[in-house]
């Protein structure tokens, strides 16, 4: 009786061994049934994240580029507004604008001015058509303007400024923006090279029967003030007797010749070959000592 008592106690251990053990095992299936439950809520949840950064990456580099772009354009537009403004106004009085937004105005000592302008151009350009008119001074004054940068390259500074132009008038000066001693020869030496050119090209002209112009140029050295005027439309510009004198020079003159002032000539009568023309009366100023330049001492290369 006890050995069956001691049999069934046995049993029932067994039983609820067993018992135990599964409930072990199901509890131990249901740890890792959860934790793969979780290792793919994880992962999903990981793998959305990351095609959300991946989205959001993307989405920062198209913004980053767009940023380059623009500033790439910006860039590109200050520098077309920077050629702009260079093309209009000296460098040292573009930089004054720029930082300052005015151009104080400022007196200059000593300037030499030179005016151009075409003998009989009314009655010239009467034979011409308004495009021939306006390709004709376009080739003289972009000629003109070569002839100063060349010559600045030459003399490896920058000693001369165009002023304006004024129909068929053209106007520049030396020692402005930037002061020198050398303007009286400098501008004498560019007014050679202008009237030289424009010599060449009336004998090209005449050669192929087409009307052509003839050039007058005067010059004068004195003080005058500069600075810039307006504010849309704004020029750099300047003022003072030795400018009216200059342009009385210009219209003193002759055709294929270079006038200068008695002012002028003090500073440069040691350089060149004169003709003088004595006290010449010239409109709104009385009599004016005027000299033509014929030429140059063998020294001073033009």
């Amino acid at each position: 009786m006890e050995n069956q008592n001691a049999i069934a106690e046995k049993n029932l251990a067994i039983i609820e061994q067993n018992k135990l053990e599964r409930k072990l095992m199901f509890g131990g299936i249901g740890v890792i049934f959860v934790f793969l439950v979780v290792a793919i809520v994880a992962n999903q949840y990981k793998r959305r994240t990351n095609r959300k950064l991946e989205t959001q990456n993307k989405q920062i580099l198209k913004q980053k580029s767009e940023i380059e772009k623009r500033q790439q354009e910006l860039k590109a537009e200050q520098e077309r507004t920077n050629a702009l403004l260079l093309n209009i106004l000296p460098a040292p009085v573009a930089d004054e604008l720029r930082k300052n937004k005015k151009v104080m105005p400022r007196y200059y000592k000593l300037v030499t001015i030179m005016f151009t302008d075409f003998k009989g151009f009314t009655t010239i350009a009467a034979q011409m058509s308004p495009g021939e008119i306006v390709r004709e001074l376009d080739e003289c004054f972009v000629a003109f303007d070569q002839i100063i940068e060349q010559y600045e390259l030459e003399v490896q500074r920058k000693c001369v400024e165009k002023i304006k132009t004024i129909g068929d008038g053209y106007m520049c000066a030396g020692g402005v923006p930037l002061p020198n001693e050398t303007n009286p020869e400098d501008i004498i030496k560019i007014a050679l090279r202008v009237r030289n050119y424009m010599d060449k090209r009336r004998r090209e002209k005449e050669l192929r029967k087409e009307p052509f112009f003839e050039i007058r140029i005067g010059i004068n050295t004195g003080p005058v003030v500069a600075g810039v005027v307006g504010q849309k439309k704004f020029a750099y510009d300047i003022w003072g007797d030795a400018v009216n004198v200059a342009s009385r020079m210009e219209s003193s003159g002759e055709a294929g010749k270079i006038n200068i002032s008695g002012d002028t000539y003090k500073y440069v009568k040691d350089k060149f070959f004169f003709t003088p023309r004595g006290k010449i009366n010239a409109k709104s100023k009385g009599e004016v000592d005027m000299y033509f330049v014929d030429g140059r001492v063998k020294y001073a290369e033009v």
